[in-house]
């Protein structure tokens, strides 16, 4: 057989348009009076846009216009942002990040380590075991899976906590009680992952081929990980969104086509709320679509959101089938993260078995959590659950005041019984207006009121 000869080929080569092109990243504080623009220009690259937004989203800021173009193989985005408190950015530490970490020698994961307000996420902690849950939600589920960590000496660093369509999707990162180290003993990991599943398939044996858990590799985005999960989970099937039209939720999301330029446009119109962009865009990238152009905006309370998109092989969207799919995995991401009703916002010493202990607790007052964020700082423990009791109704006034005498002597209790969507741009703390609501908590102030 003749011997076939390849061309040599510059593995450098593939780098050099962006070398020759680095990024151009600018923070911009005068153009605009109300507002913060965040420039992005450079050479285009797959999960570019997704990229962008999640350095963004994961600083806290609300991005209240967008306009997105990344035809003809350049990147080009403009953001229009606030911080938290609805305000520019003015933190010289926040504006160098982001330039930093976009800009021509970004290092996008070594900056993720550094940076300080990063919370969950397996950039941020260092040594520690990744576990992922997923499977059939119930109240007292995340009790019982606490319970499990703690009997087996397992410390919860930290942990993110969904809950959508009767399903439930976990990421904890924890570590060894006594070491303060990452589990490699692979009885103990064995004898974890065995009570694990046993609790999350209960009684049912339906459950034993749809719950699972097990521990993640690789350093994927936990709010990526936990969509990736859910989708994979098929919860978007026979998606029941909650009946919340009089705060108007429900979202309006329309499939178009784009006949002059071949492009299918994905039109999304409801309430807004802080890192909706990112949860859209997340889901667009997993299902292999990529997005060419996009204008986003905020109007008060409401958001709209255009999508000019193609499927990575270049296809549009054709069927009525796969358009009704995209619909309805939107429509599910868009609720994921939606949460109603008592916000409980708990901060205390760290020790051995807090988390089991807290749920414990909730779970004996007849309340399930839908949705919970836990947090280690130093020595100190930052949780936060969205609750509601085990019918699915609002918690009562007594079992609030019940919680608070029980656990208000031995940590720091903040209870708010708002929808925690997000924000919009007419209400905030500043005007502190009724309609006030966020979708992550920012622990800082009630950190520092603790350790005051």
């Amino acid at each position: 057989m003749a011997k076939v000869c390849w061309p040599y080929f510059d593995p450098e080569y593939e780098n050099l348009s962006s070398r020759i092109n680095p990024p151009r990243v600018s923070v911009d504080n005068t153009s605009c009076e109300d507002c913060t623009l965040v420039k992005v220009d450079s050479m285009n690259k797959p999960g570019i846009l997704l990229e962008v937004v999640q350095v963004l989203t994961d600083l806290d800021l609300t991005i209240t216009k967008a306009y997105i173009s990344s035809d003809g193989g350049w990147f080009m985005d403009v953001f229009h942002v606030l911080d938290h408190q609805g305000n520019k950015i003015t933190d010289s530490k926040t504006i160098e990040y982001i330039e930093k970490v976009l800009g021509p020698k970004s290092q996008a994961s070594a900056a993720l380590n550094t940076w300080p307000s990063k919370r969950v996420g397996v950039h941020s902690l260092g040594d520690h075991t990744a576990i992922e849950l997923i499977g059939r939600d119930r109240p007292g589920l995340l009790s019982e899976i606490s319970a499990v960590l703690a009997d087996l000496r397992f410390n919860v660093l930290a942990a993110e906590v969904w809950t959508h369509n009767r399903r439930i999707a976990c990421v904890l990162y924890v570590n060894d009680d006594s070491t303060s180290r990452a589990v490699d003993d692979p009885s103990r990991l064995s004898a974890m992952e065995e009570q694990l599943n046993n609790v999350l398939r209960g009684c049912e044996e339906e459950d034993e081929k749809v719950a699972r858990a097990s521990f993640s590799v690789g350093s994927t985005h936990v709010d990526r990980r936990l969509h990736q999960m859910l989708f994979a989970d098929k919860d978007y099937e026979g998606n029941k969104l909650v009946d919340s039209s009089s705060q108007g939720f429900k979202p309006e999301i329309k499939v178009e086509r784009c006949e002059e330029k071949d492009y299918s446009v994905i039109n999304v119109s409801c309430k807004d709320r802080a890192k909706l962009m990112f949860d859209i865009v997340c889901t667009l990238t997993d299902m292999q679509y990529v997005v060419f152009h996009a204008n986003i905006s905020s109007d008060g309370p409401c958001a709209s959101q255009e999508y000019y998109i193609r499927h990575k092989d270049g296809c549009t969207l054709h069927s009525e089938a796969e358009k009704e799919r995209v619909i309805k995995c939107l429509e599910a991401a868009i609720h994921r993260r939606v949460s109603e009703g008592l916000s409980l916002e708990l901060c205390a010493k760290d020790r051995m078995g807090l988390l089991s202990e807290v749920t414990r607790i909730l779970r004996e007052h007849g309340l399930s959590v839908m949705r919970a964020g836990v947090t280690t700082v130093g020595e100190q423990a930052v949780n936060v659950f969205y609750v509601r009791d085990a019918s699915g109704n609002p918690v009562d006034v007594k079992t609030i005041e019940a919680l608070r005498q029980e656990i208000g002597h031995t940590m720091m209790i903040n209870v708010k019984n708002k929808v925690h969507v997000g924000k919009s741009k007419e209400s905030g703390p500043a005007g502190g207006s009724a309609g006030w609501a966020k979708t992550s908590f920012f622990f800082g102030n009630l950190l520092e009121r603790f350790l005051a």
